[in-house]
């Protein structure tokens, strides 16, 4: 009895419960000679004979933050101004962004020294602010004017490098070129272009001139064009009509596609391309010629030509049909092959008709919408080759002159 008594007063102190049996003081003292988990991991949920224990270190783990990670760095709004403005004095209020990536991680490390923060991490945010639309384009220009004033009635007859030093080239200015001499030399080198270009295109008949490509909108491209329009008075001042004034904005324009290296469409490949049938003419082309020559190849087997060439054929055409060579009904497979490819011929054909006609009628439709008198003299007159031979007068005059001259009686219907 007494032993008894004292197996229930342990399991009431470690169950909580009194009365309790021998098994569930076992269940307990083995539950406590298993091993803590190790730290790190969530500690198992308690179990109801242990509700009375009190807090271990597992606990404290369980409500202690997590370290060893890397917290983002929060963006002021501030941060964000005094980021926009290293940005404008890095491209000198967007006139040149060649390497600005650098020069604003510079400026705003400058401005806030005690961050750390890398270009990368700059650039990223640069965008992010410029796809959100943080700022209106009043406080962008509010920003832009406290990096680069506005100009002002003294100061306009300064050089646009004064007052925007990243500028890289300045065409009505190349005295006041850089220390190295690259603006003048570029600037001399353009020059040339444009001179070699005037005088091909003054040569050059006006439906010859070569097709002038697209060009990239990017800071080289502007600044050969800010050079080109600086070059362009000297020249037009010994214009003396129209047609001279074009070929020279004509030849600067070739001049600045030259300069940046613009790639230039091949002489003739406009007239390739109205001649130039479509793709899915094309296609269905190919087909029919293809199953043409499989046809052909079909009938010269069955005639008995077994040469190499003509067996690949055979191979290619029961490919995937499960039909082998020479078994007692190849010769009806090989007839019903080349009547599917004969009916697919003529399947294709009509497709390409039905096409063709699709084709010229929306041609028709768009064209009556566009010119009502052009689409009436293709529907009446045939398409013929100038002769180049102008007729007589005589005959011009006898013919016209049959039709309105001599009066005409005509008799009135109901």
């Amino acid at each position: 009895m007494v032993s008894k008594n004292k197996e229930n007063e342990i399991g009431s102190l470690h169950g909580g419960r009194r009365g309790t049996s021998t098994t569930g003081g076992r269940r307990d003292r083995k539950q406590a000679s298993r091993p803590a988990p190790p730290p790190g991991r969530s500690d198992p949920l308690p179990s109801t004979s242990a509700g009375l224990a009190p807090a271990g270190p597992s606990q404290a783990q369980q409500s202690a933050p997590a370290t060893g990670g890397t917290r983002r760095m929060r963006w002021s709004r501030a941060m964000n101004e005094d980021l926009m403005r290293a940005f404008y004095r890095a491209t000198g209020a967007e006139t040149g962004r060649t390497g600005y990536r650098a020069v604003m991680h510079r400026e705003f490390l400058r401005l806030l020294p005690e961050l750390i923060v890398s270009e990368q991490n700059l650039a990223d945010r640069f965008r992010y602010i410029q796809r959100s639309g943080m700022f209106s384009a009043t406080e962008l220009e509010r920003l832009r004017s406290e990096v680069v004033p506005e100009a002002d009635p003294t100061t306009m007859e300064q050089p646009i490098s004064d007052v925007l030093p990243n500028v890289e080239m300045v065409a009505e200015r190349p005295s006041e070129a850089d220390a190295d001499g690259t603006t003048s030399q570029d600037i001399e080198h353009m020059r040339s272009i444009l001179e070699g270009a005037i005088l091909e295109i003054r040569r050059t008949p006006l439906e010859e001139r070569p097709k002038l490509p697209r060009l990239h909108p990017n800071v080289a491209t502007r600044d050969a064009i800010e050079a080109a329009n600086g070059l362009l008075p000297q020249y037009l001042e010994g214009s003396g009509d129209l047609g001279e004034t074009s070929s020279i904005l004509f030849a600067a324009a070739l001049e600045v596609c030259r300069y940046t290296s613009a790639k230039m469409p091949r002489a003739g490949r406009n007239i390739q391309r109205d001649n130039a049938k479509p793709a899915w003419k094309r296609r269905i082309e190919r087909r029919i010629t293809q199953a043409r020559v499989l046809i052909g190849r079909l009938l010269c087997f069955r005639e008995g030509n077994t040469r190499p060439r003509i067996m690949r054929s055979v191979k290619k055409a029961f490919a995937g049909t499960g039909v082998r060579l020479f078994q007692p009904d190849f010769g009806q497979k090989l007839t019903e092959r080349i009547d599917d490819l004969k009916q697919k011929v003529a399947a294709w054909g009509k497709r390409l008709r039905r096409y063709s006609e699709r084709v010229e009628r929306y041609q028709q439709n768009r064209l009556f919408m566009s010119d009502q008198r052009k689409f009436y003299r293709n529907l009446e007159r045939p398409k013929l080759q100038p002769t180049g031979q102008r007729p007589e007068t005589a005959n011009f005059v006898a013919f016209w002159r049959q039709l309105w001259s001599e009066p005409v009686e005509h008799e009135e219907g109901a």
